[in-house]
């Protein structure tokens, strides 16, 4: 008997952006990740694209945003996490285009802690970055710290030039 592969996606899209090219995944009816890839590579680079109407429009929105056109998403995604994950990146939903929020700030207003590391900890493991702002988290200096990939504080920085966001 042959194992099924487990790290298949059912629907897959790829979009290049001027942050690097994005990875998109879906189950059908919501994107459940988003990957931006470091060093030129993508978990699922070796995989043929299938998409569906989601990831279409996932694609559209950001798309739109990265052109200037968009300011915030409304794709259906689904982010699996702890409460207090979820909690945390709930209360980055609530933090506007072009702002930036501490991570003290943003663990006191989300779960009631200001416990810096648990919050970036969460921060880190947001499925679907972009979707969740998770780039517009700073520390309490204002000091840009920790993103996706290896460039993350380089592309951090872009996406805070871009949205014209008022850092240190």
């Amino acid at each position: 008997m042959i194992d099924a592969p487990f790290d298949i996606p059912e629907y897959l899209a790829v979009v290049a952006t001027p942050i690097g090219r994005l990875e998109l995944l879906s189950e059908g009816q919501t994107v459940t990740s988003l990957t931006i890839e470091d060093d030129g590579v993508l978990p699922h680079d070796d995989l043929p694209r299938r998409t569906n109407d989601v990831l279409d429009e996932a694609a559209t929105q950001l798309c739109e945003y990265f052109d200037g056109s968009r300011r915030e998403f409304t794709v259906p995604f689904t982010a699996n996490g702890t409460p207090f994950q979820r909690a945390v990146w709930d209360g980055l939903g609530l933090v506007p285009y072009g702002s930036v929020i501490s991570y003290a700030t943003l663990g006191s207003n989300a779960v009631g802690t200001r416990a810096g590391r648990a919050i970036g900890r969460a921060v880190a493991c947001a499925p679907v970055p972009l979707l969740i702002p998770s780039h517009r988290v700073v520390s309490a200096t204002g000091k840009l710290t920790g993103y996706t990939g290896s460039a993350g504080v380089a592309i951090k920085k872009w996406l805070l030039d871009h949205e014209s966001a008022d850092i240190a």
